[in-house]
């Protein structure tokens, strides 16, 4: 199995900034890709940004400029910096990573819980 558990969330004033960080564990060969979706209430699960192992990131139009995606390969971690951020970015922050169990085995999706991120003044 792989686990994956973020930190972080919290509650934090319109412009202010959070960092996230999510560490995977358990039995895995590699993590190819990790990264951020992100769910607020009565909306639908969105991606937020994502980075592979070789450090190429992609971010959602919506945080393009104010979050940064970054990860620890060594530590199995991916991180989460939040800047300007605004009453729209609150919802449940997921982690997630893409990881392949064995050499040449495939790549399957793992899911951390979740942590809860609240911008409100």
């Amino acid at each position: 199995q792989v686990q994956l558990v973020e930190s972080g969330g919290g509650l934090v004033q319109p412009g202010g900034s959070l960092g996230l960080s999510c560490a995977a564990s358990g039995s895995f060969f590699s993590i190819a890709t990790m990264g951020w979706y992100r769910q607020a209430p009565g909306k639908q699960r969105e991606y937020v940004a994502s980075i592979t192992t070789g450090g190429s990131t992609n971010y959602d139009d919506s945080v393009k400029g104010r979050f940064t995606v970054s990860r620890d390969n060594a530590k199995n971690t991916v991180y989460l910096q939040m800047n300007s951020l605004k009453p729209e970015d609150t919802a449940v922050y997921y982690c997630y990573a893409r990881a392949r169990r064995i050499v040449v085995g495939p790549l399957n999706d793992y899911w951390g819980p979740g942590t809860q991120v609240t911008v409100s003044s």
